[in-house]
């Protein structure tokens, strides 16, 4: 499983393991490696730096050394299994998340941040389209229930963030639902929320809204 979500409150039960990221954290993970190899070992589980840079199709020496940054800020672990000199690593987490806002006298945390989003949209649109060159050979009810649809929501930041966590509650909920049913299959659920408008900043200029009123879009690709 892999996790990654810009908090907007606390959620004081998870079904999985979370880390809040912190400066020093943010500034280690925004690489283009290092992120990629968090999330490899969230989504195949332990590996050695040699299986991880055959699949990430770089080298066993930059791979080792982009682990060895990843532990020294807590995000993934040496499980103590390796034989000899190799080592087998771990996520130490399930998830991590963010607030913006911790982040505000850190430029350097901020601009890593920065990067760091627009690398997970990056690979959020790499991953779905492998998944739409690969449609076609899936069973119609798997095409059914996978696709993109999207909304028009008027709400205050109070009301955003209730409707973050009721959806994030339904995702928990679903998130074994399936375990040990031969049928089922690990479905990426992909969730992104932000003003419609970005020129339309609370407190400059008045403030009225999006031109063009709310409404809401859906396709007929199914729900992400």
């Amino acid at each position: 499983m892999q996790r990654y979500r810009a908090r907007m409150d606390d959620v004081p039960e998870r079904p999985y393991t979370h880390v809040e990221l912190m400066p020093e954290s943010v500034r280690v993970l925004a690489h283009p490696l290092r992120s990629r190899l968090l999330s490899a070992l969230r989504k195949d589980g332990p590996a050695s730096a040699t299986r991880l840079a055959a699949e990430l199709q770089t080298n066993t020496g930059a791979t080792s050394y982009h682990l060895r940054r990843l532990e020294s800020v807590g995000l993934v672990a040496d499980t103590g299994e390796g034989r000899g000199k190799e080592r087998i690593w771990r996520a130490t987490t399930a998830s991590h998340g963010w607030r913006g806002s911790a982040f505000a006298d850190d430029e350097d945390a901020r601009t890593a941040l920065g990067w760091l989003v627009r690398g997970y949209h990056r690979q959020f649109d790499e991953e779905y389209a492998r998944w739409l060159d690969a449609a076609d050979a899936w069973p119609a009810p798997w095409q059914d229930v996978s696709g993109m649809s999207d909304a028009w929501v008027e709400v205050t930041p109070e009301q955003a963030r209730a409707m973050q966590d009721e959806l994030a509650a339904v995702v928990d909920r679903y998130m074994d639902a399936g375990a040990g049913d031969p049928a089922a299959r690990r479905l990426h659920v992909y969730r992104v929320a932000f003003p419609l408008d970005p020129r339309d900043v609370p407190g400059e200029g008045g403030g009225g809204g999006a031109a063009g009123g709310g409404g809401a879009a859906d396709d007929d690709g199914g729900a992400a």
